[in-house]
């Protein structure tokens, strides 16, 4: 699903949880090629863009995402797309195995029912020191 993407890829994400601020700034920042745009659907202020197919509510519970051609992705394909965008090309090919996306689907909901949580461990500042430590370089 995630090869057919078209870009830029706008991805809807909560900025309130550090776990996921810090993922998904860390993999902006080797978004050389612009592809993609964050938006934070924390914000009091964000509303559900037109024809999404989905609430704010949902939105919060789980990461989505919208291609340049109005297709909508959430959940670990959200996460394969944004890797690959980066260069991670190994992390997108990890999130979008047939091997391990279903032990991911599986997995992605309980930590991002817990991703205040896992906030507050020195999860967020290990991520993100292997995710620059493998980041792509320009």
């Amino acid at each position: 699903m995630t090869q057919n993407i078209q870009f830029p890829l706008t991805i809807y994400y909560d900025a309130s949880c550090p776990l996921c601020a810090s993922e998904m700034h860390t993999i902006k920042e080797t978004d050389f090629e612009d592809k993609l745009i964050l938006v934070d659907c924390s914000n009091q202020t964000f509303n559900e863009p037109e024809f999404c197919p989905t609430t704010k509510e949902v939105m919060m519970e789980r990461i989505h995402a919208q291609d340049a051609a109005g297709n909508w992705i959430k959940g670990v394909d959200v996460f394969a797309a944004a890797y690959g965008a980066a260069g991670f090309n190994g992390l997108a090919a990890f999130w979008g195995s047939k091997i391990f996306k279903p032990v991911l689907s599986r997995a992605y909901p309980l930590i991002a029912d817990n991703r205040h949580w896992l906030s507050k461990t020195p999860l967020p500042y290990l991520l993100n020191s292997a995710l620059r430590f493998c980041a792509p370089k320009h």
